[in-house]
């Protein structure tokens, strides 16, 4: 199965120059716990709600504060015509829960989740992503 076969597509995206408080309000209105960053057009992070506590909040940073000064800018991404099962991998080594999915022209068109990988792919492929996203450490540690 195909990425593009379990994505969400109605993805909302925040602007680097939006502020955390825009961000919360985005995330608050779409249930959702993550948004791309784009600036200029193009992806250039990832802020979730862990990042806005973290980053901002526990550093005592205001909600006028720029997304930008708070994202992750470091995106991993996938394609939306890579195999579910090669995805669920990589999530699993880069201990990401989330990814964008792009198209080969490098346009956003979707997000995939450790939660809609764990609907689909053999549950070999979705417990060994689980396993590896829940190492504790690795990159994307916020401390």
């Amino acid at each position: 199965m195909r990425v593009c076969e379990t994505m969400t597509r109605d993805v909302q995206v925040a602007q680097a120059d939006d502020t955390i408080a825009r961000a919360a309000e985005l995330m608050a209105a779409h249930d959702a716990g993550v948004l791309p960053v784009r600036d200029n057009g193009r992806l250039v992070g990832i802020i979730t709600d862990r990042d806005i506590a973290v980053r901002a909040v526990a550093a005592r940073k205001g909600p006028e504060t720029p997304i930008r000064e708070v994202m992750s800018r470091d995106v991993t991404f996938c394609f939306e015509d890579q195999d579910i099962e090669t995805v669920a991998r990589a999530m699993g080594e880069v201990q990401l829960r989330r990814l964008p999915v792009m198209d080969r022209g490098k346009r956003l068109v979707g997000i995939v989740s450790i939660g809609d990988v764990a609907v689909v792919a053999p549950e070999a492929a979705a417990g060994g992503a689980l396993i590896g996203i829940c190492r504790p450490g690795g990159a994307h540690n916020q401390t």
